[in-house]
């Protein structure tokens, strides 16, 4: 299974920017796909996630800034940053979960994208 992401780059403070994910290879079931971040020296976080059933949640810190949403191709995830901030600048990875066939939970994550947010 490949993950593979697109969309990060440098923005100034208040811009946007897409990030896309597409997935890929012997996928059984996805459960639910989404967006994690690692800033340096900081653990990696919860962006976004996005449940097969259509639930989304948020981190606090992006509610009303940032929209997830499932493309109209299977395993596709895209995710829309609005109103960037400084604090925003991280490394970005699509995350999915897939559940196969004797319901065993499979995590595969990409390899990353990165977003820069300065003046």
């Amino acid at each position: 299974v490949q993950l593979v992401e697109s969309g990060g780059g440098l923005v100034q403070p208040g811009e946007s920017l897409r990030l896309s994910c597409v997935g890929s290879g012997p996928i059984f079931t996805t459960t639910e796909m989404g967006w994690y971040r690692q800033a340096p020296g900081k653990q990696r976080e919860l962006v976004a996630k996005l449940t097969s059933r259509g639930i989304s949640s948020y981190a606090d810190s992006v509610k009303g800034r940032f929209t997830i949403s499932r493309g109209s191709t299977q395993n596709t995830v895209y995710l829309d940053m609005n109103s960037l901030k400084p604090e925003d600048t991280a490394v970005y990875y699509c995350h999915l979960e897939d559940v196969d066939y004797s319901d065993d939970v499979q995590e595969y994550w990409g390899q990353g994208t990165q977003v820069t947010v300065s003046a």
